[in-house]
């Protein structure tokens, strides 16, 4: 099987990992038959040995499966044999690389991206991300090679093995949904047509719930359109009108989830983290009663928390530093406002949407409290998060006009709020972040920086 596409020369840029893997537009650069042969033969160098094994699984897109053919074609070129877990969430696979003893994993997305981005995700045996050392030699190998003069494979699709699925389904019922009494109540389930569209209605039925499913039915063009952990518009009114329980809002690649309260108001991130860290506090169960949150969390996660006597400990921006941050601490909490939470060893230090629900729905039991009762303890600041597209990523520190207004803001909220400006490390974004207890005053900031990103950086310039 082929699929045309265009590769773009690889060193075009430094780096070929960017912070949660390689992805970009599937049919450009290295997401094509050519380029994620060599990616999956590098790979296989580097992680795997003569004989070894690597599980691979996809999203929803249409390119994924032949991207994850040209992957397998790649690792056999290196000797390591693959099996496909088929439709999966990444943490799924990175949970079966651990259990199955598998020598490498490879998931295929682009998580929160549109349908025509894709890409590659690589875990070593652990099932953990890429330690520095292994990545580094990844690129090393794959600098050398030249896709443009790589001659394209008829790869084989993979036919996927249901009892890998069935094993990852399996944990999540018996490690996390095991003390849950549902008693058969409505719970909205939002997939967006995405990797957990199989496996998520059947574990929260499994678990006693009466699902009410959407956006299950991916179709290769359809995954994250107007639907799950960005777009959770239709879950909050689709919540209110069957008077459900709660809603849940997995993205693309079920590493996040977005809860939706009885009410329809959405619970982001950083509630979730306040009603599992206000919890755990309560039954003695948070180590250190401390959690990791990334300094993009709302201040009024740190007020909910030292309530309760928890602390928070902050990191950079991406679920990389939130664990990096729970190991070296020893601690059994953290996430992103995004709604990548990490339940320690629970999950083995993998940001899981369907276990994080389950860990809520296990409060929500073991409380007998409303979603919206829990959450009250979140009163969310004013906060306005803007993305501007750009055209390149230099560093904004070096430019006058832009630190100019980050002063300016910072002058105007004093010590009352915040500003963060940064690059998204997947997209050619700047996000613009202000917080302040005027809602009127931060949107006027953030647009002002975000007008002068515009005029410095943006497409074109």
């Amino acid at each position: 099987m082929r699929t045309p596409g265009t590769v773009a020369d690889p060193m075009a840029s430094e780096e070929i990992f960017g912070t949660d893997g390689i992805r970009g537009q599937a049919t450009q650069g290295w997401l094509t038959p050519q380029g994620a042969a060599l990616v999956g033969r590098a790979a296989g160098m580097v992680l795997g040995s003569k004989g070894a094994q690597a599980l691979l699984a996809h999203d929803g897109r249409e390119s994924g499966r032949w991207l994850e053919a040209a992957l397998a074609e790649g690792l056999r070129q290196a000797g390591v044999s693959s099996r496909s877990a088929g439709l999966l969430p990444t943490p799924g696979l990175a949970w079966l690389v651990r259990k199955e003893n598998a020598a490498l994993g490879i998931m295929v997305s682009a998580s929160h991206n549109p349908s025509q981005d894709n890409g590659i995700k690589i875990f070593g045996r652990d099932g953990d991300k890429l330690s520095d050392e292994e990545q580094g030699r990844i690129e090393d190998l794959l600098r050398a090679e030249d896709p443009l003069t790589s001659s394209a494979q008829d790869n084989r699709l993979l036919v996927p093995e249901l009892e890998l699925e069935s094993s990852y389904e399996r944990y999540l019922i018996e490690e996390l949904g095991a003390g849950l009494n549902l008693e058969q109540a409505k719970i909205v389930l939002d997939c967006a047509n995405g990797a957990g569209s199989k496996v998520g209605p059947r574990v929260l039925t499994k678990v006693g719930a009466q699902v009410i499913p959407l956006a299950h039915n991916p179709d290769g063009k359809n995954i994250n359109q107007d639907c799950g952990s960005t777009h959770p518009e239709t879950l909050m009114r689709t919540v209110q009108a069957e008077g459900a329980l709660l809603g849940i809002a997995l993205d693309g690649d079920g590493d996040r989830c977005m809860l939706v309260d009885e009410h329809g108001t959405l619970v982001d991130g950083d509630g979730i983290l306040t009603i599992l860290g206000r919890h755990g506090a309560k039954q003695g169960s948070l180590p250190q009663n401390k959690l990791a949150a990334t300094v993009m969390s709302n201040r009024a996660l740190h007020i909910a928390l030292e309530e309760v006597g928890v602390s928070v400990i902050e990191t950079t921006v991406g679920d990389r530093a939130v664990v990096e941050a729970m190991r070296r601490e020893g601690l059994a909490l953290g996430g992103e406002q995004s709604g990548h939470v990490v339940l320690g060893e629970r999950t083995a230090f993998i940001g899981d949407g369907l276990a994080t629900a389950l860990a809520v729905l296990e409060v929500l039991s073991q409380t007998g409290e409303s979603l919206s009762s829990l959450a009250s303890a979140y009163q969310r600041l004013p906060q306005v998060l803007l993305n501007v597209t750009v055209g390149s990523k230099p560093d904004l520190s070096r430019n006058p006009r832009v630190m100019a207004k980050v002063a300016e803001a910072e002058e105007a909220l004093g010590s009352h709020g915040r500003v963060l400006l940064r690059y998204s490390g997947t997209e050619p974004l700047a996000r613009v972040m202000v917080e302040g207890p005027d809602a009127e005053l931060i949107q006027r900031l953030a647009q002002n920086m975000a007008d002068c990103l515009i005029h410095e950086i943006g497409p074109g310039k």
